[in-house]
């Protein structure tokens, strides 16, 4: 069951092809538990693109791109889809019922592109300008920890804004008080991991990502009514963002202060 769990959570939060399973009330109950897992992979992926490019003395710039684009080939997208919808939902100005007919909208507007075009080129840039030694190494792996297991842990505490979609599907299929326990506990010990691990950019790192999980609340709660699977993905790809922009802050001011 353990293993049916986790083969779930990859199948609907990754696209690492893996053998299917029949999604039923037992191997879902625990899904977003298992949701973290699938960050883990991407910070496994982030230490052997390190590895390759050190090897092969690579320039700065292609050991970036590879950083920016491991997430994305990972997740096969599915969180910058939402990221996209949101943005144009929000750009709209419009109140949050015609905001979530917008979130269903599968055409992409202007809002969606431009953001998605910005984002990752401050994704390439800071990707781009990491130093990554271990430390570095070690709080950014955990960070794709932090974000999941933050992002789960909303799915089971925050109100939904519809009784449709990814994150009612989730949540109504979870044992959302235990469940929520276990991912709040995973929160923590990402965050001490990475405070332990990565030192003070960890830690600051770490309240980067309370901070966008704050604003996440906020925004959903008075724009949208309630949580959905492509706000969702917009709080992951927000916070990914944030942390590895407090990461490469701290880098740089350590570099000025030394």
């Amino acid at each position: 069951m353990v293993l049916e769990t986790i083969l779930v959570a990859f199948a609907m939060f990754s696209a690492i092809p893996l053998p299917r399973v029949d999604w039923n009330g037992r191997n879902m109950r625990y899904a977003l538990c298992a949701f973290p897992l699938v960050g883990a992979v991407c910070g496994g992926l982030w230490w052997g693109w390190a590895w390759v490019c050190g090897w092969l003395g690579a320039p700065e710039l292609l050991r970036g791109a590879g950083f920016c684009l491991i997430p994305a080939l990972v997740t096969g997208g599915i969180h910058l889809d939402g990221c996209a919808d949101t943005w144009d939902a929000l750009a709209s100005c419009a109140p949050p019922e015609k905001k979530q007919e917008i979130l269903k909208d599968p055409r992409c507007g202007a809002f969606a592109v431009i953001g998605l075009c910005a984002w990752f080129t401050a994704h390439l840039a800071l990707c781009a300008a990491l130093r990554p030694d271990g430390p570095a190494l070690w709080a950014m792996g955990l960070a794709f920890v932090l974000e999941r297991s933050l992002s789960g842990l909303a799915i089971t505490r925050f109100p939904l804004a519809k009784k449709t979609g990814l994150a009612h599907t989730f949540a109504t299929a979870a044992d959302r008080r235990r469940a929520g326990r276990v991912l709040l506990g995973e929160c923590v010990l990402a965050a001490a991991g990475m405070t332990a691990l990565g030192g003070v950019p960890g830690g600051v790192m770490a309240a980067a990502a309370l901070l966008v999980f704050w604003n996440y609340r906020r925004v959903a709660d008075r724009q949208f009514g309630g949580l959905s699977g492509d706000l969702a993905g917009w709080f992951l790809q927000r916070c990914e963002l944030g942390m590895l922009g407090a990461l490469v802050f701290c880098q740089l001011l350590e570099g000025k202060l030394g």
